[in-house]
């Protein structure tokens, strides 16, 4: 199955720093699609080694691996995709260097910016943040209304609910339209981040199953 398939199949994305890839290699057990490693601390070197040790893990459970910003890193890791930001890299010159094979991410914080990246090339998108998180400090939420926004004019591209996410909340998302979320903390926090991810899974395929309420 080739990349952007397994992007469409996709329900499940963990974000983390190198440090929580203990945590993500556990929950790829209990149902998690794809892997972003986000380290705006770490260098160059320790980043491309810690993606490098940790890509088998995704190769074994069929799950795609992400670098966060760097597309120079992404490729030299063998990267299955690289997400930006609205001010990294612009998404055309990334696709140049990159090539049409890896794919590319990008968050949307308004309507606007997610109406603008459907006419993009990326391959996926980012909504939110849904709700206030410490992981974007400064940044205010999204709120549930622009998950359903998405939900309305999401089309043909892949995109993941993101922002403060876990399992209290995450079938507010799911019943607003979200049909794929992003987290952090819900599962690299846990004390059992493979039974995290498990919940957060079965509250996926349970909406899924169910359809959405709207």
């Amino acid at each position: 199955m080739d990349r952007r398939d397994r992007l469409r199949r996709a329900r499940l994305y963990l974000v983390v720093e190198v440090a929580g890839l203990g945590a993500a290699r556990v929950a790829l057990a209990g149902g998690v699609d794809m892997v972003q490693l986000r380290d705006k601390e770490a260098g160059d070197e320790e980043i491309l080694g810690a993606a490098t040790a940790f890509r088998p893990a995704c190769d074994e459970h069929g799950a795609l691996f992400w670098l966060n910003d760097r597309p120079d890193l992404a490729m030299a890791a063998g990267a299955d995709g690289v997400h930006l930001g609205q001010a990294d890299m612009p998404l055309p010159e990334a696709r140049d260097l990159l090539g049409p094979d890896v794919l590319i991410g990008l968050s949307t914080h308004t309507p606007e910016q997610f109406d603008a990246a459907l006419d993009s090339e990326a391959d996926e998108l980012s909504v939110g943040p849904v709700f206030e998180t410490p992981t974007k400090a400064g940044r205010p939420a999204a709120g549930v209304d622009y998950v359903r926004y998405a939900a309305a004019r999401g089309g043909s591209k892949a995109w993941f609910a993101i922002g403060g996410i876990d399992l209290d909340n995450v079938r507010d998302v799911l019943s607003a339209g979200a049909e794929r979320i992003v987290v952090v903390r819900a599962i690299r926090d846990a004390a059992d981040p493979r039974a995290a991810a498990a919940g957060l899974r079965a509250a996926l395929d349970e909406a899924a199953k169910d359809g959405p309420e709207r």
